[in-house]
């Protein structure tokens, strides 16, 4: 293993160096449950004495300082110096520097559609073959990654240019335990059953659910993820494919069909905190705390794993609140697909240290060591997954490698005009009671006013 380390510390977008000695890194190589052979091997195919790698993300503040810890050791097993830097404004500053002629050799953003117009014009390189077969042969769902990850280069031809890398999951029903225990509640395994026990709730004279859109100028964005949920729930992730390229139309009858399933839910006054009124101009970040109330003004609310952040002071994750799955209709026979994001890893300049990094987040070690800390979820099969932080986290992972399908949160895939703009004021429309066949209708118009 090499002696010299090497790391960048972000300020805006530059970056400073910082020596370190390999005494210094996190989990002393060696120790603990991770699979330190993968770490040895890779260090042995590489060395890197010499070499600078530059790298551009969107981590900063925790987050800067996880991935720092990372790009530790594959500093420590090439001997290259690594430099890492981020931005406020990291989006535009890639594409700045691409269109500069002076990209970083490595680029992380968690927005496919930015990459896709980046490749496009030629600013990344593909990552080839042998790692699209990677993907497929050791990512859970692996065709969805390689999906995720393939683009059209400037000759027309899809290749894989990106690789997936520290993923979040959206597909996901937070509760109360002690709630359900009291009422002789059990969790749902189905789309079937979770719609069971909306009604039985409902008959027992509580409340189902809480649900909240609000969220300033972004109000209406977690509706999307409702119907985005429900799309991957009643067709094939082609349809939902086709949907977020706006191949088939907003006012398709599988769209307004999913719009209604999230209208089941959200549109009963019987089943929403405060009745279906109130789902509109309820705050996401106050819908959750409706589970928390004694008694209880709610006890299911569907929201991503970030949630938590939300919850009132003490709450206790796994014993004060816990989540399941945001289940498959078990008579659709469409496997158990989950939505979710993530960042994605590419390279804008390339170089033998640039095409090290690539090998390295294929070992099994550059998963696990974030996976020990916190925030990080990973598909990747041969991973120990009792290094996860928390048993929050281990839950979360193991949803990500059941899953049968993943897609990336649809609204992300779509023009800011629609994505951000007509299909999250549509929802707060819908919610309020216009018709899912007239909000679809002006949502598609006002994508197609943007050709």
């Amino acid at each position: 293993m090499k002696k010299t380390l090497i790391l960048g510390t972000a300020v805006l977008a530059l970056s400073v160096g910082s020596a370190f000695a390999q005494d210094n890194l996190k989990f002393p190589p060696g120790e603990g449950g991770f699979n330190w052979a993968s770490y040895e091997a890779f260090a042995e195919a590489n060395t890197l004495d010499g070499e600078t790698l530059s790298m551009f993300g969107p981590w900063r503040g925790d987050d800067q300082a996880l991935v720092e810890s990372i790009l530790a050791y594959f500093s420590a097993a090439t001997g290259a110096t690594v430099n890492y830097a981020s931005s406020e404004t990291y989006e535009q500053q890639i594409v700045i520097d691409a269109e500069a002629g002076s990209p970083p050799n490595i680029a992380v953003l968690p927005q496919p559609g930015l990459i896709a117009d980046l490749v496009a014009k030629g600013f990344v390189e593909p990552l080839g073959g042998e790692t699209e077969q990677w993907l497929l042969e050791n990512y859970a769902a692996g065709s969805s990654w390689v999906g995720l990850g393939s683009y059209a280069g400037p000759d027309g031809e899809e290749r894989l240019y990106a690789l997936p890398y520290k993923i979040d999951v959206k597909s996901l029903v937070w509760y109360v335990p002690e709630n359900f225990e009291d009422a002789g509640y059990e969790v749902p395994e189905t789309m079937e059953e979770l719609k069971a026990l909306t009604q039985q709730i409902v008959d027992d004279g509580e409340t189902p659910w809480c649900i909240g859109l609000g969220s300033g100028g972004a109000t209406g964005w977690p509706a999307t993820d409702w119907v985005e949920d429900m799309m991957l729930r009643t067709q094939p992730p082609e349809v939902y494919d086709q949907w977020v390229a706006n191949e088939i139309a907003f006012t398709d009858e599988r769209v307004v069909g999913a719009i209604e399933e999230f209208g089941a839910f959200a549109r009963n006054d019987a089943f929403v905190a405060g009745g279906a009124g109130t789902v509109a101009s309820t705050d996401f970040r106050d819908s959750p705390k409706g589970l928390f109330a004694s008694p209880p003004q709610c006890y299911m609310h569907r929201q991503a794993s970030f949630i938590p952040t939300f919850f009132p002071d003490g709450v206790e994750l796994g014993v004060d609140a816990d989540f399941f799955y945001f289940p498959a209709y078990a008579g659709k026979d469409l496997g158990s697909p989950l939505l979710g994001a993530g960042t994605l890893v590419f390279i804008t300049k390339d170089s033998p240290a640039a095409r090290a990094f690539v090998e390295f987040l294929k070992t099994p070690i550059a998963h696990e060591l974030w996976m020990a800390q916190s925030g990080f979820l990973t598909p990747l099969k041969s991973v120990n997954p009792d290094l996860y932080g928390d048993s929050t986290l281990k839950k979360m992972g193991q949803i990500l490698l059941n899953a049968t399908t993943f897609r990336f949160d649809g609204s992300d895939l779509m023009p800011a005009g629609v994505g951000a703009g007509s299909f999250w004021t549509g929802m707060v429309d819908y919610a309020g009671g216009k018709p899912a066949a007239d909000v679809a209708s002006e949502i598609q118009a006002s994508w197609d006013a943007l050709k």
